[in-house]
């Protein structure tokens, strides 16, 4: 009995922490994905992100398949001294749609939802500045979401436990310029 109640103890301490299970877009297409995105919104529990959010303006990623069966992105974030780039390499793992990032800090990278001609909802686990958090991203083909776009993303990151106050609409940006820009 005693080793019962222990184990119960250890469970319910262990599982708040404990990492959790989403599903992936069903026969993911990284070449359907591939092209130009807007993070046009996003929602997380990291308080780097919650400090900063309310300065944010919507980035964009230039997405490309790689042979690996992973993606190469480009990213493109507005900053006080203009355009900010980042490359970097998701490593496929597992099932297609699944990746990481090691470069970002990113352990568990998921395309949870997409259409792929108008929006996707992207699940990310990642560590920063030694704290794990949770972020939801959603991508957009162009800097208007659509309502159906923005119904799911609002439907999802609720489900992880993030909050309406964890979530930003980002504004546009001209630092940026997507004119002819495509993934590398």
């Amino acid at each position: 009995m005693t080793l019962f109640l222990l184990g119960a103890i250890l469970a319910l301490l262990w599982a708040p922490t404990a990492q959790a299970e989403v599903l992936l877009q069903p026969d993911f297409n990284a070449e359907k994905f591939s092209g130009l995105w807007y993070v046009v919104s996003m929602a997380s529990d990291c308080k780097v992100f919650l400090g900063k959010k309310d300065h944010l303006s919507m980035s964009t990623r230039a997405v490309r398949p790689t042979e690996e069966g992973g993606l190469h992105v480009h990213m493109e974030f507005p900053g006080a001294d203009g355009c900010n780039q980042v490359d970097a390499e998701y490593l496929k793992v597992g099932s297609k749609g699944h990746f990481r990032v090691p470069a970002l800090g990113y352990l568990d990278v998921r395309i949870v939802d997409t259409d792929y001609s108008s929006f996707a909802v992207l699940y990310i686990y990642k560590e920063l500045e030694g704290a794990l958090s949770t972020m939801v991203q959603l991508y957009s083909r162009t800097q208007d979401v659509s309502p159906q776009a923005l119904k799911a993303f609002q439907d999802f990151y609720p489900t992880l436990g993030l909050s309406d106050d964890m979530m930003v609409m980002l504004p546009k940006s001209d630092a940026c310029s997507p004119e002819s820009k495509e993934a590398p």
